[in-house]
């Protein structure tokens, strides 16, 4: 049976599946400038019996490879992501960054580990697979716009039945697997808002015009929105990330700038928040005599898992008894925004989360500089997305083909 193929075969090759993760978070790359952990992944593949391996993919370095079984059907995308963040790393582990400034403080360090190692096995058992697997190694995940999108346009959804993605989580429970059905991350939009007033001296506010006044009642005017103007039952978040109003303690500041990240969980919330914002905008000027110039971008849009593939996940994952796998439980909403939801919004697809609680217990959150994931999560996460594969590229399982 090719799931137990598969199984036995990661299970001889879990060391491995470490041995890259820590090599890949000892050399991590931010957003669009992962040069060399393109060539890692594309490399990798020299010696690995897939059909072909496309690279640059997207003009942003992307990867991706076919794997054509012995059987015609129907074809199911798996992607990982592998960019790192703009961070320093305090973890203290003997395979820490030694890029300065620079760390895998999401996990994706993982997610390239499992899915390479999960690639060649799926390569090795190509003779017994139905259809066609697409694994896309995806760079840019952390920055707007995302390398998703360059490389749907691309072509790497054409012909793309489902796709199928997976995320570590450091809080949540090792040896768990989460799901969840419909609207499960958040859409994000992000906004910059300079406030142009008139400087002057502290002793004579009457002949300036304070610019960190008019801002101060921006922020605490947009705060009402999430209060006021969405309904309790939805999800939205407004946050000031950033009030660049550094200067003297007598100098009255003559402009500000303010940075916000909005987050919510459908289209009609998204436009009740971004209207607020702007007419807020507009209330400054007219208030406090400012100028006041607002940029706001709508990126990652709401994650939505497609109910009935998400159903389909869920009894592949149950089905395949994993040892490693003690329960497959539904999670809430997740607050955090990814742009896997781009390819959602093309092709049916699920993304679950694979626990990673460290085995010291001291979680810490992702984008956190003590981030860190329990390496079990990695077979895990080969081992579930290999259920799920099976389940679709099995000739005897057919519960993807309705």
């Amino acid at each position: 049976m090719l799931l137990n193929e598969l199984m036995k075969k990661l299970d001889d090759k879990k060391d491995r599946i470490i041995e890259i993760r820590r090599y890949l978070h000892e050399h991590p790359e931010l957003s669009f400038q992962e040069e060399q952990t393109s060539k890692y992944i594309a490399d990798f593949y020299k010696e690995v019996p897939v059909d072909s391996v496309e690279t640059n993919f997207g003009g942003e370095r992307g990867v991706v490879v076919t794997i054509k079984g012995s059987k015609s059907g129907k074809t199911i995308a798996i992607r990982a992501d592998f960019d790192a963040l703009p961070i320093k790393e305090e973890t203290g582990l003997p395979f820490a960054s030694t890029n300065e400034g620079v760390m895998h403080a999401c996990g994706h360090d993982g997610h390239t580990a499992y899915m390479l190692i999960l690639a060649e096995t799926l390569a090795e058992c190509k003779d017994q697979l139905k259809g066609t697997i697409r694994v896309i190694h995806q760079p840019a995940e952390e920055t707007p716009p995302g390398g998703a999108i360059g490389m749907i346009k691309a072509g790497v959804l054409d012909g793309v039945d489902a796709i199928i993605g997976i995320h570590v989580m450091s809080t949540m429970k090792t040896g768990h697997i989460y799901y969840r059905s419909g609207n499960t991350q958040t859409a994000r939009s992000y906004f910059k808002l300079v406030v142009q007033g008139k400087g002057g001296h502290g002793s004579s506010p009457h002949l300036a015009n304070d610019a960190i006044v008019a801002a101060s009642s921006f922020i605490m005017n947009v705060q009402t929105i999430v209060s006021r103007r969405i309904n309790p039952f939805d999800v939205a978040s407004v946050t000031i990330g950033n009030f660049d109003g550094k200067g003297t303690f007598n100098v009255i500041k003559d402009a500000v700038t303010i940075e916000g990240d909005v987050r919510t969980m459908s289209p009609e919330t998204r436009e009740i928040v971004e209207t607020g914002v702007r007419a807020f905008t507009e209330g400054l000027e007219k208030s406090y005599g400012v100028k006041a110039t607002l940029e706001y971008n709508n990126d990652y849009p709401v994650l939505y898992n497609d109910p009935d593939v998400t159903e389909h996940v869920r009894q592949a994952l149950e089905q395949a008894s994993i040892p490693e796998v003690k329960a497959v439980l539904e999670t809430p909403p997740q607050p955090p925004s990814e742009d896997f939801a781009y390819y959602l919004e093309k092709v049916p697809g699920c993304f679950f989360y694979v626990g990673a609680i460290p085995k010291s217990g001291e979680a810490y959150p992702h984008h956190h500089p003590k981030f860190d994931i329990n390496e079990k999560s990695l077979i895990i996460s080969a081992k579930a997305m290999a259920a799920v594969v099976a389940s679709y590229c099995d000739g005897g399982n057919e519960i993807f083909s309705e």
